[in-house]
């Protein structure tokens, strides 16, 4: 989608150079007003205008769906993302008025099997875009204090970028938490009922034990293998169609991404449903693997694995294929941003240290004034009163390469 120009997008989708022009200069006071406005060229302002101004209830009576936002959860997956920000796009999807197939036909990157499941399920794919924003939002808590800190790129056609194209251990764990999260939406969204397609677990009924005694089953269960098939027909679908090394390393953290799911199913109570766990377990879970992650070879054809790696990788653990950059520098070509102006620890002594994070380069000291909450007071009954207070802290950032 990216690479199509304003233009071409607004007469295959809007029909109508002026009325998509209209929503293009639209777009901007209302985005402003609702408080999502990404850093996108003037050319896309008309493709992301009809998301966000249904997001902020600013729509005007102009008759036209908002596929926009619902089209990068497809575009997700096959790491063609339009340039939006992670925490724009991903609260507004829905279809549109325009139909499921009119959308699924015109997403770029999709292949047959995910397009066919595109028109069949649409519902699932609304629920797949709107959970892009927790793994994200976990991956980005799970990285906070190392140089790469799963930063997204807007204002690149991916939503990575470059670092995509690498075999390297970070994308071993975007991969395996992307699909952990399609997992976990979709099995939270059947459960509640969302999803035709889908409703909860019948298996789970009747009496039960475990090492606390017998129980009884809730007969109410997030069906978390539904989920995990849904997943891997959607999502793998691409790296199937593939014969080579790369293709099987994406597959292998898929699977072990849908595999950290199951693996913290919680019970409920003695009168037991099973639940899906919050999703920073799986994050935990995962962020573990990825510091144990696996170096895989790739053999003399391209195709695959060499015969004896260093340690054959297990189903639950993450593999990769080639060293990760630094990410000191701003690297377009290894999608490397840099860590210049980013925040770090000075008496700390590990990965945030202000040596570690700056590389070297040393960093500013800055004074912030910082609000919080003070002087706290019970009151009966039942209440806790505070004063907001401010005080003066020093931020210290990494400099820029020189």
């Amino acid at each position: 989608m990216g690479s199509l120009g304003s233009r071409l997008v607004c007469g295959l989708w809007f029909n109508s150079l002026s009325l998509c022009r209209y929503w293009a200069l639209w777009a901007r006071g209302c985005c402003v007003v609702s408080g999502l406005t990404p850093s996108l060229s003037a050319g896309s302002w008309a493709l992301w205008a009809l998301s966000c101004c249904v997001v902020s209830g600013l729509t005007p009576s102009l008759s036209a769906g908002s596929w926009a936002l619902w089209a990068l959860s497809c575009c997700v997956v096959s790491g063609l993302t339009p340039s939006l920000s992670a925490g724009s796009w991903a609260r507004g999807w829905f279809m549109g008025s325009l139909g499921s197939r009119l959308v699924c036909d015109h997403v770029p990157g999709l292949v047959s099997r995910q397009r066919q499941m595109c028109r069949q399920f649409p519902a699932a794919m609304k629920v797949i875009g709107a959970g892009v924003s927790d793994w994200l939002q976990e991956c980005q808590h799970q990285f906070r204090s190392q140089r790469w800190n799963c930063q997204t790129t807007p204002r690149d056609h991916s939503l990575f970028g470059r670092l995509l194209l690498r075999g390297s251990r970070e994308v071993a764990f975007i991969y395996s938490i992307s699909s952990a999260g399609v997992v976990h939406s979709v099995a939270r969204a059947c459960s509640q009922g969302a999803l035709d397609s889908c409703s909860c677990d019948p298996r789970k009924h009747g009496t039960s034990r475990d090492e606390r005694g017998a129980f009884a089953w809730g007969g109410c269960s997030d069906p978390v293998d539904h989920a995990i098939r849904f997943s891997r027909a959607f999502v793998d679908a691409r790296e199937r169609r593939e014969r080579d090394a790369r293709a099987q390393m994406n597959l292998h953290n898929n699977r072990a991404g849908r595999k950290a799911v199951k693996r913290f199913l919680t019970l409920h109570l003695r009168t037991c449903w099973l639940a899906l766990s919050d999703f920073r377990r799986t994050g935990d879970h995962l962020v573990r693997r990825y510091s144990r992650a696996v170096q895989l070879s790739i053999n003399q054809y391209g195709t695959g694995f060499s015969e004896q790696p260093r340690r054959r990788p297990g189903k639950h653990e993450l593999v990769y294929l080639e060293e990760s950059p630094d990410y000191c520098v701003r690297d377009t070509q290894t999608g490397s941003l840099g860590t210049a102006g980013r925040l770090c620890n000075r008496t700390s002594r590990g990965v945030d240290s202000c040596d570690v994070m700056c590389c070297g380069r040393g960093y500013d000291t800055s004074r912030l004034q910082v609000r919080s909450k003070c002087e706290c007071k019970f009151h009966w009954c039942c209440s806790v009163l505070c004063q907001d207070c401010e005080r003066e802290e020093d931020a210290h950032t990494c400099k820029g390469h020189t």
